[in-house]
Parts: C-alpha cells; sequence; structure tokens
C-alpha cells in the first residue's frame, strides 16, 4: 500500500505510546475540494490536523505521525475515553460533506480505507467496536462521516460493528420504557453526552447519531421499533 506523506505542524509534540492508541475515528473533510481540505489541515492557524487523509481517487497522505497526537477530534467522548485525539488515530475521507454537497464516497477511497484500517487495526490491536464516526464521538456537534459511509461494508471486512438479522417479533414496551432501555443499550456500545436516567432536548442528537451510523435512509431521531431493535442487538452481541 502507497502513503505518501505530507505533514502537518498541528499536532501536540510530546510523543505517546503505541498502547496509548485504542481507537480509529473517521471524519470526511467537510471542504469544497481536496486542495482547500489540505490546506487547512496543514495551516498553523486553523489548529487542525489528521494522521491520514484519503482522497477521493484513493492516494493516502499522512500527515501527521502515528506516535504524535493529530488535532481532529476536538471535544469527545467514548467509552471511558475522553478528548479522544490522546487516544485515536484520525482519518479524514474528501468529501464536500452535508454543507457542500454531500458525496458518496468513492470505491476506491472506500477500499483504501479498509486497506489502512486492518493494518491499523492489527498494528495498535484496535478492538471492532472502538472504530468510530466523528458524529460517534461528538453527536452534539458533528455529522461525519454521515449516513452515506459504508459501515456495513467495513464490517464485513472484519472492521467496526453491525448488526445481524433482527428478531421480526414486535415489541411490547411502552414509550417511556423503550427510551429508557434504548440509552442503557448505547450507553453500553459506547456513547455518551446523555444521562441514562434524565430525558433532555438534547437526546435527539444522539438518536440521529445512532440512526446516521446505523439506520442512515431513515434518520428521524425517533426511536421506532428497528431503532430499538439494532440498539439492542449491538449492545447484547458486540465485544467492548
Amino acid at each position: 500500500m502507497i502513503i505518501q506523506t505530507l505533514h502537518s505542524v498541528n499536532f501536540s509534540k510530546k510523543p505517546r505510546k503505541n498502547s496509548d492508541i485504542k481507537l480509529i475515528v473517521i471524519h470526511y473533510t467537510g471542504m469544497q475540494s481536496r486542495i482547500e481540505s489540505i490546506k487547512r489541515l496543514l495551516n498553523p492557524k486553523h489548529k487542525v490536523s489528521t494522521h491520514y487523509l484519503i482522497d477521493r481517487k484513493g492516494q493516502i497522505l499522512k500527515m501527521v505521525d502515528d506516535n504524535k497526537i493529530a488535532w481532529h477530534a476536538g471535544k469527545s467522548k467514548w467509552k471511558n475515553y475522553i478528548n479522544l485525539n490522546k487516544y485515536s488515530i484520525g482519518i479524514e475521507l474528501v468529501n464536500k460533506g452535508h454543507e457542500f454537497g454531500y458525496e458518496k464516497f468513492t470505491i476506491a477511497q472506500v477500499n483504501k480505507l479498509i486497506k489502512l484500517c486492518k493494518n491499523l487495526k492489527k498494528k495498535y490491536k484496535i478492538k471492532n467496536s472502538n472504530v468510530v464516526g466523528h458524529s460517534d464521538i461528538a453527536p452534539l456537534r458533528k455529522k461525519d462521516p454521515g449516513e452515506k459511509f459504508p459501515w456495513q461494508k467495513l464490517q464485513k471486512n472484519k472492521i467496526g460493528i453491525w448488526y445481524k438479522k433482527l428478531q421480526p417479533k414486535s415489541l411490547n414496551l411502552n414509550d417511556k420504557k423503550i427510551k429508557k432501555l434504548f440509552f442503557a443499550n448505547i450507553f453500553k456500545i459506547g456513547y455518551r453526552y446523555f444521562d441514562k436516567n434524565r430525558r433532555s432536548k438534547k437526546d435527539i442528537f444522539l438518536i440521529e447519531a445512532f440512526q446516521r451510523r446505523f439506520l442512515p435512509n431513515k434518520v428521524t431521531g425517533k426511536i421506532d421499533e428497528k431503532t430499538f431493535k439494532i440498539s439492542d442487538f449491538l449492545a447484547n452481541h458486540i465485544k467492548n
């Protein structure tokens, strides 16, 4: 796998140990072009960076060494990890994003991402449940990589998590109980930024983040039967 190097100056100078690396965080660039994305990631004024960038032709750029902390995740939580820059490898995929004309990710781009993730998973012993999107770790403010990202294809290549065939049996639970169980489930999966025992107006962002990843054709912000069943399957079957 050919990886070109184009180093950014935006990273924490103190190196980290291989054992500190616990997650892979996938982003889209959310800018109008590859050139603009790279300019931003290189510019010290913006104070953002990534370890790897994959363009739409499948070319991989390494912008920060793995043993350095890149500035890609921002304020974030997953499981018991807080502010995930320290614990993660960031991968940016060139895509205009929701603001500038969200595109499908290219086949070349996704295939290279799969190869890269396989290498990183093996090297740093990263669990499938810790391969996440930016919206998973920062659901109140981020949507990337978004509903067009092929999480199911990654899982077929043993990267990340997905669900299997769901039971057709209907639920006989009231709305209040389903909500409580749903949030208990997604907490077990790794989502944070909510109170398991108290509902809030912000909960809609958590539901949308979950649906954007696991039910991308129905991002409603409402806990319907399928949304709940997916959460229940994952909470009871994934290895954390």
